[in-house]
C-alpha cells in the first residue's frame, strides 16, 4: 500500500522530508481501508528527568475524509506533540513541551496559553529541522505504531 500524507492547505508549512520520514516507520503491510487513524511514537530509550537526551514526540495521522467517502491511502496531521520532564526527581513527569495541534489549529507550549498555529511557523521549522536530524541522521529514536480502525 502506497501511503500519502497531505501537505497542501495546512495553516504552516510541513515539509515534504518529515512527511516522508513518517511514511519510512509506518508497517505499510499492516495498513488496511478500514485503518482510519495512525499513532507514531517516537522515543529515545536513554531520555530520562536525570540524564536528559531527546525528546519523546508524538504523531496523530488520520484518513482523509470528504463528505461519506474517504480518500484512497491519504491521511492528514492532526497533531505533533513534543513531550519533556517536568519536575525533579523522584516526582517528574513527562508533560506537553510544544503541542502542534493542526487539527484545532493551535500550538500550545508548557505554561503557556494556546495561540494561532500560523504564529509559530518559524518554531515549527527549526522544531522540524531538528527533528528529522535526530531521527535521521542520529537514529536516536525507536519508534512504536498504533494503528486504529473503524
Amino acid at each position: 500500500m502506497t501511503i500519502r500524507i497531505q501537505r497542501e492547505g495546512l495553516a504552516m508549512p510541513v515539509s515534504k522530508s518529515l512527511c516522508n520520514l513518517f511514511i519510512s516507520v509506518l508497517p505499510l503491510e499492516q495498513i488496511k481501508q478500514s485503518t482510519n487513524a495512525i499513532t507514531i511514537n517516537f522515543r529515545d530509550p536513554c531520555y530520562s528527568a536525570e540524564k536528559g537526551g531527546y525528546h519523546p514526540v508524538e504523531v496523530r495521522l488520520e484518513r482523509i475524509t470528504v463528505g461519506s467517502s474517504v480518500e484512497p491511502d491519504t491521511f492528514k496531521i492532526c497533531y505533533i506533540t513534543d513531550f519533556c520532564y517536568a519536575g525533579y526527581e523522584p516526582f517528574a513527569e513527562l508533560v506537553k513541551d510544544i503541542d502542534f495541534d493542526f487539527s484545532c489549529g493551535v500550538t500550545q507550549m508548557q505554561n503557556m496559553k494556546p495561540f494561532p498555529i500560523e504564529q509559530s511557523a518559524e518554531l515549527f521549522g527549526i522544531w522540524e529541522q531538528n527533528f528529522i536530524h535526530y531521527a535521521k541522521d542520529l537514529r536516536v529514536f525507536k519508534t512504536e505504531v498504533q494503528l486504529a480502525t473503524h
